[in-house]
């Protein structure tokens, strides 16, 4: 049984700072693309960042302007999503997924598995 849980999430002031990490059960997760996605209240969800399975490639939505980093450890079957600078409208539920179909897609059908998600608020 695959599960992807997400967490690091929380409570942050505009400018603050959250490290977010998304941990794999059940699969061969170095083999996994990994994405980061998102869904503020009322919005459709949407692609924040993705890392390749070996960790050499990654993506970023426009939006990040150079405040998230996307890594991993495959070691620990863990992602993570480094957030610096952080804006209201980064409010959203953050949510991790994995597929082997293409890196960076933004279509959710191509993803395989997907975590429950967990909630960041910034503050103004």
């Amino acid at each position: 049984q695959v599960q992807l849980v997400e967490s690091g999430g929380g409570l942050v002031q505009t400018g603050g700072s959250l490290r977010l990490s998304c941990t794999a059960s059940g699969l061969t997760f170095g083999t996994y693309d990994m994405t980061w996605f998102r869904q503020a209240p009322g919005k459709e969800r949407e692609f924040v960042a993705a890392i390749s399975g070996s960790a050499n490639r990654n993506y970023y939505a426009s939006f990040v302007e150079g405040r998230f980093t996307v890594s991993r450890d495959n070691a620990k079957n863990t992602m993570y999503l480094q957030m610096n600078s952080l804006k209201p409208a980064d409010t959203a539920v953050y949510y991790c997924a994995a597929s082997k179909a293409r890196l960076g897609s933004r279509y959710e059908a191509t993803y395989d598995y997907w975590g429950q998600g967990t909630q960041v608020t910034v503050s103004s």
